[in-house]
Formats: C-alpha cells, structure tokens, sequence
C-alpha cells in the first residue's frame, strides 16, 4: 500500500479554496435562489415549498448515482493515468454550465432539468476531491483536511448568499457569479492539486475479495446509516429557511433575504468553531466516534428549540447550535469515514458512497420537509423531525465501532500497513 506523508499549505490552501467554491456554487441556490425562482403567489405559497423540495428532491437523487460511478471509474484509471484530476476538472466545468442553465430558465420542469446537472457536476468534483483525503493524507491529518471541507461548506454559504444579498444582484447575475466561480476556482484547485499517476498495484482487483462491497463491512454500513439520518435531519432544518421567514415568521421578502443572511453568519461561525475544534481534537485523541455522536445529538437540540418557539430570536440560537452540531458532525464523521474504508483501491469510490449520504439527505430532506409543512399547514412538523432523526442518527453511528486506523490507537505506520 502506499504511504502517505503529511501534507503542508501548499496542499491544503488549494483543497479548501475548491471546497469552498464546490460549497458556495451548491448551497446558494439552495439557501437563496432556487426559492426566490419557485417562490409562489403568497395565496398559494405551499406550491412554491413543494416544488422547490421536488427540485432538490430530484437533483439529490442524481448526485446519488454520478458521485460513486465518478469515484468507482476515477479508481480504475490505466497504470501511468491520472485517477482524480481528470474528474475534478469535468465535475467542475459540467456544473459551471448548468448553473449558467438553471439561471435562465423558468418554471419547475426546466428549472429541475437544469438543476440535475449542477447536482451531477458537483457530485462528480467532490468524489475526485475527496478521494485525495485518503489517498495523500495519513490518518493523523485527516481530520483536519476534513475540518477545512466542513469549515467552507458554512463560509461558501455566507460568501455566496452575501455577494448575491449585498450586491444587489438578481437571479441571472447570481447564478452568473457562481458558474464563473467555480470554473476558475475549480480549474486552478483540480492543476495545482497533486495527482499521481495511477499504479498498477491501486487499480481495484479482479477477486470476488478485492472487490467485495463495502457496504458488507458492519462498521461502514453503521457509519453510513448514521451519517444519511443525520444529514436528514439537517436538510429539514435547513432547507426551507426562507420559507419559514416569508411564510412562518410572516417577514417580507427584503426583510426574510437580510435575516437569511443574518442566521447564515451565525451558522457559519458557529459551523468554522466546531469544524476546526474537534477536527484538531479527533486527531489528537483518534475519539471520532464519540465525538461525531456528540454532534448529532446537539444538532437534534436545534429542532427542539426552533419547533417550541418559532421566533426570529430563538431561529438564531437554533442556528448556532445547528452550526456546532453540523460543523462538528460533517468534520469527525468524515474523518471518522476515512478510517473505516475497507479496501485502499477503492478509495474514491467508497468515499463517493460516503458523500451520497450529504447528497441523499439533500433528497430527502427538502421533499419530506415540503410534505410535513403541507401536511400541517406549517412549519413546527418540520422542526421537530429533524430533532428526531438527528438523534436517531447518534443512534445509529455509535453501533459502529472505532476507527480501525484511529491515530491513538495506531502509528502512523502502523495504520498504513
């Protein structure tokens, strides 16, 4: 196998700016423009919350497919080919171009279209990007290039939905702005980026064993469980954000864009704390269990406190406690993810696996969301199943058991063998 070596800034910066391009490009529709395009008259508001859940429903469920099929055909790569690289460049150019598409487009259908292929494009960027975790990094730092993923998923939030809120600009020039981020960013990240060529000795074996599913391992299909309740539960805490201020809180549509940015900051800051905190701790303790079941169960406090009283105040603690948990979750459990893959060859398509659980609850979570708020006519429903399934995912990722290569209880070189 081979032996990774710890990774300076010269790796690091470039890995973090891509995911805060891939972060901003796919969270800033979804927080911001895709429901001021679905947005419906004020009589018929529920219709607008049930298509916008159905696009995201449907773009999630493509990401699901193209994130592992991008990562399983990276990992096979010919001897002397390079395996990430070429699909970080596709993923990020495909998602450039439809985000240009979905901008100009109009009504649920083309709008969903169009949205399809940004949500292919930036599962297909991300399994490349991923992959790079556990195949350049040793266990001993991956919880913190997972902290830098998790961290510029709440900054691209606040610099996406802030450039598009504080400059004035409509949905055409919003979306304009993101596809050009991401095809400059994108491009520089996936160059500068180091991407061996592939070994023979990487490339996925033709054994029933080297290529035994991974979804067989008790403790990775745990984890997996556990991560897809979870990000369930933050898509219903999240996702209709904006509609819960138009709709819930009764705000106008200027003053519900200043507040969304408003708990953005605070989700944000609270997210980069927890991110960077128990990034640094897990490493240092090799406890990611533990810590990523912590998580959860703070994140399911958030739906508590915003389904007992919905006000623009209590909204806000429900954000920061939302932005630890989640920022403390998508970090140690993606780290904690990273030391439980099976099998080295199938590093990238493992990990796609792993970020179907984000994308799927992204499916989900808007559409059952959509269903609770029509079922009741509100949005209390909604708030208290993400406090429920957060916790039942706690639940479930504590059946899995440590990190095999947990860094306190291996050497480095000891976890490479």
């Amino acid at each position: 196998m081979s032996t990774p070596i710890r990774a300076g800034a010269r790796w690091l910066t470039p890995f973090t700016v891509a995911w805060l391009a891939i972060w901003t490009v796919q969270l800033t529709p979804v927080q911001l423009l895709l429901p001021l395009q679905l947005d419906a008259a004020e009589d018929d508001w529920i219709a607008g919350v049930v298509s916008s859940g159905l696009v995201l429903g449907v773009g999630g469920l493509a990401g699901i497919i193209a994130g592992p099929v991008a990562g399983a055909l990276s990992d096979r790569a010919p001897a002397g080919r390079r395996r990430r690289r070429p699909w970080a460049l596709a993923g990020a150019w495909l998602t450039a171009l439809c985000l240009l598409a979905t901008g100009v487009s109009s009504g649920p259908w083309a709008v969903g279209a169009a949205w399809t292929g940004v949500s292919v494009g930036v599962a297909v960027a991300s399994a490349a990007f991923t992959a790079m975790i556990a195949d350049q990094l040793p266990p001993t730092q991956r919880g913190a290039a997972s902290a830098a993923i998790g961290s510029s998923q709440a900054v691209g939030v606040v610099v996406g939905v802030g450039l598009v809120v504080l400059l004035g600009l409509d949905v055409i020039q919003g979306y304009l702005l993101l596809a050009g981020a991401i095809a400059v960013i994108g491009t520089g990240a996936a160059v500068l980026l180091p991407d061996p060529p592939a070994a023979e000795r990487q490339r996925p074996g033709a054994s029933r064993d080297a290529r035994a599913i991974s979804l067989r391992d008790r403790d990775f299909a745990w984890m997996l469980a556990g991560r897809l309740v979870t990000n369930i539960g933050n898509a219903l805490g999240t996702a209709l954000f904006l509609f819960f201020l138009l709709h819930g809180l009764g705000q106008s549509t200027t003053e519900a864009q200043d507040n969304l940015l408003l708990l953005i900051v605070v989700y944000t800051v609270f997210v980069v704390i927890a991110s960077v905190v128990t990034g640094i701790v897990s490493d240092r303790t090799g406890n990611r269990r533990g810590l990523t079941v912590l998580a959860a169960v703070v994140q399911a406090a958030s739906g508590v406190v915003i389904a007992i009283s919905p006000a623009l105040e209590t909204t806000l603690i429900a954000a920061a406690l939302m932005g630890l948990g989640y920022g403390a979750f998508s970090t140690v459990g993606l780290a904690f993810a990273a030391d439980l893959l099976p099998h080295e060859q199938d590093h990238a398509r493992d990990l796609g696996i792993v970020n179907v659980t984000a994308a799927l609850g992204q499916l989900i979570g808007p559409v059952l969301g959509a269903g609770l708020v029509a079922l009741v006519g509100g949005f209390w429903l909604d708030f208290a199943a993400a406090a429920v399934l957060s916790l039942a995912g706690a639940l479930l990722t504590a059946m899995a058991r440590g990190s095999r290569r947990s860094p306190a209880s291996r050497s480095p070189a000891a976890a490479r063998r």
